[in-house]
């Protein structure tokens, strides 16, 4: 009994040691690099797929390609031209944070202000935490998914 717990208690201890890394820039951009060869190859195995079901020629399958890459180019165009935009909401957003912040200030004690403070920051951290676990829960589902094609 004594070994089960002493084992759960590790593999707890794991699990939060395990959560609590950091990811530095590198990490982030070898992460990028391994999602676009990826997106490249599964690109590529439909484009092979599809040569195969529809049995397209050598001709055909080099228009598709190009018209997923002029479909590719064009969508990459307008998220950039709605960059724009998003970082303006993201602006405006902040403002009226910054004066909710400063209206609160001015009606709460500083006491108020401070427990207001930690009240919406435990918030803050439980919906991140809530979001990370429908992300993890998504995961599975679709693996499953993905194998049962």
């Amino acid at each position: 009994m004594k070994k089960l717990v002493l084992a759960i208690a590790f593999i707890g201890i794991g699990g939060f040691a395990m959560a609590q890394q950091t990811t530095t820039p590198q990490d982030k951009q070898a992460r990028r690099a391994e999602m676009q060869q990826k997106m490249q190859q599964k690109e590529q195995e439909h484009l092979d797929q599809m040569q195969k079901d529809l049995n397209l020629n050598q001709s055909q399958v080099a228009q598709i390609k190009s018209l997923h890459e002029k479909r590719k180019a064009e969508m990459k165009a307008e998220f950039d031209n709605n960059k724009e935009a998003r970082q303006a909401k993201m602006e405006a957003m902040k403002a009226k944070k910054a004066q909710m912040d400063a209206d609160m200030k001015k009606i709460l004690t500083p006491e108020q202000y401070d427990k207001w403070q930690a009240d919406r920051q435990a918030k803050m951290e439980q919906r991140k935490t809530a979001m990370k676990d429908r992300k993890m829960m998504r995961k599975p589902m679709n693996t499953a998914a993905q194998e049962a094609k």
